[in-house]
């Protein structure tokens, strides 16, 4: 393994979330994740803007499933780490699926690696925990990618913003009126 893999096993730590800040998210329920992660990410349009609701989504998915693997809170943050870089290439650097599993497994490979710095000289991840890692991320990421891909792309925003929608309303006051008309016509033949 060379000293840039054993480098790129310690940086991938999210930094959105500190060791202790993902201590405590673990305890909390869905509903209280939810509006943490909303705080932390910053996502106040959520609930009217589809790129914000699924990018919440993806990661309370991601940050729900690594704490139901019962992963520790360094794990959880590099599963978060890989899962936001994955991301971060598709929207900004606009890599194919093929090269950002690339990325994504040589990250893993340099997790499962012990780092000589370690006392213990145990890995991030074993085998069984970077396989169910990778398993996800094929689930959550790779097997949507062209969904993700659409959502970032900004002439489908602007399209979809752009556009505009003539309504028309019809007046219902008359129909309302006939109907109670008809209904004690009915029950005066009966």
């Amino acid at each position: 393994m060379s000293g840039e893999e054993k480098q790129e096993a310690e940086i991938l730590q999210w930094d959105a979330l500190p060791l202790q800040l993902i201590q405590e998210l673990q305890e909390h329920s869905a509903e209280e994740l939810l509006h943490n992660m909303e705080n932390i990410l910053g996502f106040t349009n959520h609930q009217t803007c589809i790129r914000e609701a699924v990018l919440l989504q993806y990661y309370l998915s991601g940050f729900w499933w690594a704490k139901d693997a019962k992963f520790s809170p360094t794990q959880i943050s590099f599963t978060m780490a890989v899962l936001h870089i994955l991301l971060e290439n598709l929207r900004e650097k606009q890599m194919s699926s093929v090269d950002n599993m690339v990325v994504f497994m040589k990250a893993i490979t340099a997790a499962c690696h012990c780092a000589p710095s370690e006392e213990d000289g145990t890995s991030l991840l074993n085998n069984n925990e970077a396989k169910a890692l990778i398993c996800y991320v094929t689930k959550s990421l790779i097997l949507k990618y062209k969904l993700y891909e659409l959502l970032f792309m900004k002439s489908t925003e602007e399209h979809l913003t752009g556009m505009e929608r003539t309504i028309q309303r019809f007046g219902c006051q008359d129909a309302h009126t006939s109907l109670e008309e008809s209904i004690s016509t009915y029950f005066n033949f009966k």
